[in-house]
Formats: C-alpha cells, structure tokens, sequence
C-alpha cells in the first residue's frame, strides 16, 4: 500500500468498504462479520495509518489498491462443475447486458438458464465497480417479499420509516452494479413491481433475470436461451456436456461414441438438466441402457396439467430419470419436495411418512411408502428412522435430483426448482400432498416455537428455516381447516421476523395473523402488536391505523375496557409521536376518539389510565402544536401528567407507566423544571431496561434513551448523557440507521467539545442519512448543527458549508432559530470573540421564547446569554448574572458558565481558574481550555495548547461593543 505498515487481507477489505462510504453496520453484513469486530479492524486502521478520524480514513482508501481486489468481491456461487459450451450465447448475453439495464432469459426449465446468467456474470463482474450479487428467488414464495431477498443478498437492511423495496431502492440508488435474479415465473409479478423501482431509481444498476417467461415489462430486453446445440458434425455443445460429466463419474467415453451420443441427446431435446442425469446414469447403464430407458412410458407424462408444453421435454426427463429410481426413492423424492429451504436428514425424518412394506411379505417397514406398491389403505404411520432417510438422501443426490449443500445444523440437501415441482406434483397424484404439508406444517410449527428460545445461534437456526416458515405460512393461511395453525405460524413468525429486526415482515406478519385470528380478541391483540411495529418502524399513520383497527376488533370481541384503551392509545399517538405523521389527523378527530374511550372505559384501570394519557396530551393543546401548551396551561399540564402516572402505576404495567412518565417529562420540561425531567426520564429507564424484547418494550425503550439523553444534557450531566446515548447508538434495531442511532450522541459530544467523537459519528450519520433518502426529520436537526458548529469553531470552511447545507435540508423550525440554534450560534461567536454577535443572537430573554428553551436548551440559554453580555460589556450583566444563578443552580455545566462570567466580570482569576476544574470534572475540557484561555498569561498558552490537541483553532480575543 505504500504506507510502511502491514495491513492484513481483511483489513484492507474493511479499508476499502469505508473508503465506499459503508457504515460499520453495512460493512459487517457485506463480509459476514460482526458489528464489534468491524469497529475493531477500523480502530486498528486508524492506529496502524496514523490519521485522526474516520473521514482521513476513507481518503487512504485508493492506496489499498496494491492490497485487496479493486472491486468488491463478487457475491456470486461457485459452480461445482465446469460450464461446457455455449460460446455464441455467452457472447450475445454479454453484449445485451451492455447494452440494456434489464435482460431477461427464458425457456424452459432445466434449459440452463442459471448457469448461463451465472458465466456471463462472472465475466463481465469486473466491469461493475460494485460488483456483481446473485439471488435466488426459489425459496420466495410471495411477491411481497422480493425485495428481502435482494436485501438479504446484498447485505442489507430495512430503514425505519420505509417499507424494505423502499429501502433496498434507497440503499442500491448511487451503486453500479449488476444484480441476477434467478427463477422469477413463480413471483412474475412482484419482480416486475419491484424493478420498475429500482431501475427508475438505480440509473447505474443492471438487473439480469432467468424467467420461464417472459416479465412482461416495457423496459425488458428477452433472451430465449436455446437449447444445447446437437450438432453431429462438427462440434456439438450438447455432446460435449455429456461426455464431461460421465468423466466427471470416472466414465470417460471414445469419440467413436459420439454419434450414439448425439442421438441420445436429441430424444432428450438437448435440455442440459436431462443431459446431466442422462450421463450420470452412464456408468450403470452404459449408452444402449440410456436408449432403452429413453423408450420408458414414464418419459412422457399426460393429463391434465402434465400436459403442459411449457415442461414438456424436462418433464420427460425427469420422469426417465425418476423410473430408474427404487420405488422407496421415487416416495422419499416427492415428499421432501415440500421443503423450500435446504433442509437436513433430521428434519425429512420429521416429514416423511413411513409405513409397512408391500400387503402380504411380511416386511417390517423399511422407508417411505410408494403409491406403485401399496394399495390404498394399507398404509399406517410408522416409526421414523432417521438412518433409511439419510440413506435414501445420499442416493438422490447421487442423482443429481438433490444438492448437497452446507448447513451448520448438518449436512443440507436441496431439490432444485424444477425437480422440487416435479416431486410436489408427483406428491398430489399420489393422494400424499395435504398429509405432507399437514406434516410440513407442524414441523414448521416445531421450529417456530424452538427458536422462542434465543440461544447464540438462534439468528442462523432461524435463516436456515425462515422460508419454510413462510411457505408452510402460505399454504395453512388458504386453508380454513388450517386457519388455527396458520394463525399459530403467522403469530410466531412474527415474533421471530422482529428479533431478527425484519421489522417491515414482522408488521405483516402481526396484520395476517390478526386477520388468521378466530376470536375477535386474538385478532385485537395481535393488531396492537402490528401498531407497536410500526411504532419501531416510525410510521405514525400506521400506529394510528392499527391502534384504531384494534378497537374495532376488542368491539366485536365485547371487549369495551380494550376497545377504549385503544381509542385512547391511537389519539396518544396522535401527540405523542405526531413527527412520525405522513398525515396528522385533525385533532377534532382525536377529541372524538378520547371522548368515546371516556364514555366505554368503566372502570378498568388500564382503559382509565390510557384516557388520562391521552387526556394529558390531546386535551391540553400539545397535539398537533409543535411549541407545546400556553403558558397559563402548563400547570394544568402537569396535573393531567402526574394523573395519568398514577393510574398506570396501579395498572402494574411498566409500558403505561412509561408511557404517561413520557407526558410528565414534557410537563415538566415546558415548566422549565429541568432537574425534575431529568429525574423522571430516569424512572423511565428502570422501569424498561430489564423487560423482556417486544416491539412495544423496544418502542418505549428507545423512545426512553433519547429523552433520558437530551433530559441529562439539560440537567449538566454530559457523561451522564453521553452514556445514555452511546447506549442508544448501539441499540440492535437502529442498526441499520445510523442517522437515528447517532444524532444524540453526536448532540452531546457537539456540546462537551469532543472534537474526534463528533468526526467519526457525523461519517455514519451522513453516510446513513443520504442511503436513507435523506428524510427532513426534525430529531437531527440538532445533530446537524452541532457538527457544523464543531467544523466552525475547527475553522473548517468547507466542512461547515456542507453540514449548514444538510441543516438547510432538514428545515430551520422555531426551535432551530431560539433553542439549539441559538445555543450552537452562541458558542461558536464566542470562541471567535463576537461576544455583541452572539448578545444580539440571544437578544430575547429566555421568558420570552420560553417554548423553545425549554428541555434540554434553557439552563444552556440562559448561561451563554449571560457570557455574552458580561464579555461585550452590556450595562445590564451584573443584573443578569444575579438572575442567571437562581435559573441554572444546580447544573454544573450551565452554573460553571455563569461563575465563569462573574469571575470574568470581577476581574477574580483564582475564581475564574476553579471553573475550569468544574468544567473537567463535568466533562466539558472545550470549556475547560476555553477558561484557561480566558484567564490570561500563561495559562492562556496552557489552555491554547489543550484546544490545539483537541482539535479546535486558536481562541480570538474578545471584542467589546
């Protein structure tokens, strides 16, 4: 790399992802590591290339160059065998994908679509800077669902307050890179949907798909793949693959023997899937065998769908190679056919049915039933053994009719798509298919409720079967016998999805449980659920929707005391989370809910307790008014607040409690009692932090985080503060969204002047925020403006430019102009010596912009308008100082400013010096270095010398008017 330093291979690939500008989050999911080892290799690179941040960092990027590929490695499979032949059609597919951004190829299945996208891709991968990535959509069984899949190969995830197409589309909007999608006929539709998206989003994606038809969309160019060519003189594709693969077997063939080769490959219409399994049955039957098996009846299937000419010549392939199997082979075959997902010997023992062997012989069962040899009624359930199950695997697979592949519950076998289809048609003539996916199903069931049990392993347990889960899900969920089970799945499922922090699915999956749910009751709770999804998910109208929804069904349950808590909840939401809102309801609507929940409460504590809550909010004009009550409300506020913490605390439930304890903090805060905020804020996290995970625990439990962050900074309590939010950066559902995950904790560290802390954050916070389409949400607006505060007092020009241009984005509301604005603008004029600009900056008291000081910026207020006045000689300073101690006592930060500015005022240096020691202790060295500066002689060049080390640019001498 020319740096004089070893970097190891995975370094440097981690060097070469942050130079892309991924987050850490992003960067473990791309090379399958964990978040905590991610942050390791960056630490190291930061200490190995000596640079400061992590903005220096991705600049040394290019130099990996010499190090790791120059491009990200792309995700595609290892083929097992050697791709023979198609030269021309390599060419042609090569050229169109050049000169189209979505081609798709069609024929039939078992024609070789896959592995002919797969060569093209791996040799034109290096012609996409970002790669290339495949998916395999077999396991998909819902349209819907697309958009995972191609998360989940590209290593991504859903942003809150996106549905996942909207995320993956956001995500993959500035790549260039080309994406395969593989076995699109069964989801046509959805992928049709969902490319209209990316390519109208993604101007330097190319999408390359394998189809049995066509998609049908105006953008397609179509590839028909022909098959295998059958030339007999000269070269013939075909041919060449058959010899090839019986030389794969040890079974090398003459070239004399290529003519009866050839015809062999022309019964079978040169579909490479039956050429495969021709030749591997080569060393057994020799070519006469092949020829005489080709003449089999069960060559050709007929009747009813088996008439189909789409699948006409695989399927007289598959039925050749499936009559040279044993009977016992031919049932095993079709009944693990219900598996979606690669599945283990274990678990086919668990699906498989076995039963005695043939009427009359005596024989103990030995595997599973075939339809060819037991007559109807004769079969009986029997014992599951494991070992004939294995065994029987292995010689399918030695079939080519399953893959092997690996697995960390074991060996893994998979059928591919067409034989899989095969098998379940071959399962409903045989009478097998509901008793087989009944079986399916209760395993599925099985899994579902092991993997409640979260063990270290239990994320990769539940990927291994997720997509069983969900087609076993699809296929109850049609069924009305089935509806209990599949309320069950669909319950679980959803369970499971939001651990996984699939948190788009796992509302889906709550709503269909819900609609599954044969009790009104049922369906209202699993309803709530969904809404405290969407709480997770940051999508108000949804919260609101479902709240609503829930009511309705607690109605027709009888349920009165639920159906008002809910009426009572959805109006809370209302208020509570209004910034969540695509569109608000008017709050008359609100009233009208509170005012029903009122009248059908009785005297359930819990109904009581939700209205009070919402009468705290709704009732008192916080809804819907972004400045809060009037100030003749406030105390009114307040004994609505502390109402409603009382009855949910005799509720016994800590999400109530939580919840009203949330509206306290409000009261309190508009009633400038900052200190008391702070105390509430506090009872709010021993009251979550030890409950289990539930959406609605995580819900109050980061809502929780970010309010004890910004209550404990108000208070002075900076590492306090910083605890809390460095707590919340790392919580597991805002993984994938760093802008949210970070912008407190860049708040705080903007704050105490942690220079090196706010570089590095505001790296994650931006890169997330621009892959997350850069949403004008109004809780990092504060964020922003720290750090373009920071880059000022830095004397980064260039950099401030760019994060007031993002600040500008976000929007300027009240609270930008008096509150945090005015508290960023102030400290950043003053260490430039513009005391009379920053006087003028925070020209109104703080009574009178109260609305916008209040929280976490009014003892902050109050203390730098009283610097200010003292430093530009204001007439009034004295006064103000006196005022200034009474409003901040207590805080250390806010209270140090103000003795700070006594001292100033006093011409006191030995007092003046103690606050620098109050400073430190409090977490704030800016503030400690700007002190010492501020004192004079040598310990100006002391505290000068700090701020250099910190990162900041030399002090400017204070100007008076």
């Amino acid at each position: 790399m020319g740096t004089g330093v070893e970097i190891s291979p995975r370094e440097a690939e981690v060097l070469e992802l942050v130079g892309a500008h991924l987050s850490n989050a992003e960067i473990a999911a791309r090379l399958c590591l964990s978040v905590r080892t991610v942050e390791s290799h960056v630490s190291s690179l930061l200490r190995k290339l000596r640079v400061p941040d992590r903005r220096a960092l991705a600049r040394r990027a290019p130099e990996a160059a010499g190090a790791a590929p120059s491009h990200p490695a792309p995700v595609l499979p290892a083929p097992l065998t050697s791709f023979v032949g198609r030269a021309s059609e390599r060419a042609e597919l090569t050229e169109m994908i050049r000169a189209h951004r979505q081609v798709t190829t069609v024929g039939p299945g078992g024609v070789g679509k896959t592995r002919l996208a797969l060569a093209v891709a791996g040799e034109a991968v290096g012609e996409y800077s970002d790669g290339a990535w495949f998916v395999d959509l077999v396991p998909v069984t819902d349209p819907g669902m697309i958009a995972t899949a191609v998360a989940g190969a590209a290593g991504l995830g859903e942003q809150p307050g996106r549905d996942m197409t909207e995320s993956v589309v956001a995500a993959l909007a500035d790549r260039h890179a080309l994406l395969v999608l593989d076995n699109c006929e069964h989801v046509a539709d959805g992928v049709a949907l969902f490319l209209e998206r990316l390519l109208a989003t993604c101007p330097r994606m190319t999408v390359l798909a394998t189809s049995r038809a066509r998609l049908m969309v105006p953008f397609e160019r179509v590839y028909p793949v022909p098959p295998l060519s059958l030339a007999v003189d000269g070269e013939s594709d075909a041919v060449a693959l058959f010899m090839e693969r019986a030389a794969a077997v040890g079974w090398p063939l003459d070239p004399p023997l290529r003519d009866q080769i050839a015809a062999i490959c022309a019964r079978l219409d040169g579909m490479a899937l039956a050429i495969e399994l021709a030749a591997a049955r080569y060393p057994t039957l020799g070519l006469d065998g092949i020829t005489a098996a080709l003449s089999h009846p069960l060559r050709m299937l007929t009747g009813g769908s088996r008439a189909d000419e789409r699948h006409r010549s695989v399927r007289a392939a598959l039925d050749w190679s499936h009559a040279l199997l044993e009977p016992a082979d031919r049932a095993l075959l079709r009944q693990v056919s219900v598996f979606t997902a690669p599945f283990t010997a274990v678990a086919a023992a668990e699906v498989v049915r076995f039963g005695p062997g043939p009427v009359g012989t005596g024989t103990v069962g030995t595997g599973p039933v075939d339809e060819d040899t037991v007559d109807e009624g004769t079969v009986d359930e029997g014992p599951v053994d494991e070992g004939i199950v294995a065994d029987g695997l292995a010689r399918l697979a030695e079939q080519s009719l399953l893959v092997v592949t690996a697995s960390p519950a074991g060996t893994g076998y998979r059928a591919l798509e067409t034989i899989r289809q095969y098998g379940t048609e071959r399962l409903a003539e045989a009478g097998e298919l509901v008793d087989a996916r009944s079986r399916h199903l209760r395993w599925c069931l099985a899994q579902a409720v092991g993997l409640t049990v979260v063990r270290a392993d239990w994320r990769a347990r539940f990927d291994l079967v997720a997509d069983d889960l969900r087609a076993a899900l699809a296929w109850a969920a049609g069924r009305p016998e089935r509806r209990a089970d599949a309320y069950e799945l669909a319950r679980r499922l959803a369970e499971l999805t939001f651990t996984r922090h699939l948190t788009g699915e796992s509302q889906r999956r709550y709503e269909q449980a819900a609609e599954l749910a044969g009790d009104p009751a049922d369906s209202a709770s699993m309803l709530r659920q969904a809404a405290a999804v969407a709480g997770c998910r940051t999508i108000g109208d949804d919260m609101y929707r479902l709240r609503r929804a829930a009511a309705d069904a607690a109605r027709g349950s009888g349920d009165s005391a639920g159906a008002a808590a809910d009426l009572a909840t959805a109006a809370t939401v209302a208020f509570r989370f209004s910034t969540t809102f695509v569109r608000l309801p008017p709050r008359e609507e609100a009233l009208a809910l509170v005012r029903e929940a009122r009248e059908r409460a009785g005297d359930d504590p819990a109904a009581r307790a939700a209205v009070a809550l919402a009468e705290a909010g709704v009732l008192t004009d916080a809804f819907g008014a972004a400045q809060g009550p009037s100030e003749n409300e406030v105390p009114e506020t307040i004994a609505r607040a502390e109402h409603a913490v009382g009855l949910a605390r005799r509720t016994g439930d800590p999400l109530a409690e939580s919840a009203a304890l949330d509206a306290l903090i409000g009261a309190q805060s508009w009633a400038g009692d900052t200190f008391a905020a702070a105390g509430t804020a506090r009872r709010r996290i021993a009251l979550l932090s030890s409950l289990p995970i539930s959406p609605a625990g995580t819900h109050e439990l980061v809502d929780a985080l970010a309010m004890v962050t910004e209550a404990g900074l108000g208070a002075g309590d900076v590492p306090g503060a910083r605890r809390w939010a460095r707590r919340l950066a790392g919580h597991p559902s805002l993984a994938e969204v760093g802008h949210r995950a970070t912008c407190r904790l860049l708040m705080v560290d903007a704050l105490a002047g942690n220079v090196a802390e706010v570089l590095t954050g505001s790296v994650r916070f931006l890169d997330a925020w621009r892959r997350a389409g850069s949403p004008a949400l109004s809780i990092l607006r504060p964020a922003a403006a720290g750090v373009a505060m920071i880059h000022g007092l830095r004397d980064d020009r260039r950099a401030r430019r760019e994060w007031q241009e993002v600040l500008g984005r976000l929007g300027t509301p009240p609270e930008g102009t008096y509150g945090y604005g005015a508290v960023f603008d102030a400290l950043l004029l003053l260490h430039r010596g513009r005391a009379p600009e920053a006087l003028e900056r925070m020209a109104p008291e703080a009574g009178q912009v109260w609305k916008w000081v209040t929280w976490i910026w009014h003892h902050w207020y109050v203390a730098l308008r009283t610097e200010a006045a003292v430093l530009a000689g204001s007439p009034g300073a004295r006064d103000r100082l006196a005022e200034a101690r009474t409003v901040v006592a207590g805080n250390p930060v806010a209270g140090a400013i103000v003795e700070r500015a006594g001292a100033l005022l006093d011409g006191d240096r030995e007092a003046l010096l103690a606050t620098a020691d109050a400073f430190d202790a409090a977490g704030c060295r800016y503030q400690s270095a700007r002190t010492m500066v501020l004192a004079g002689g040598p310990h100006a060049e002391r505290g000068e010398a700090v701020l250099t080390g910190l990162g900041f640019a030399p002090m400017a001498p204070a100007r008076s008017r």
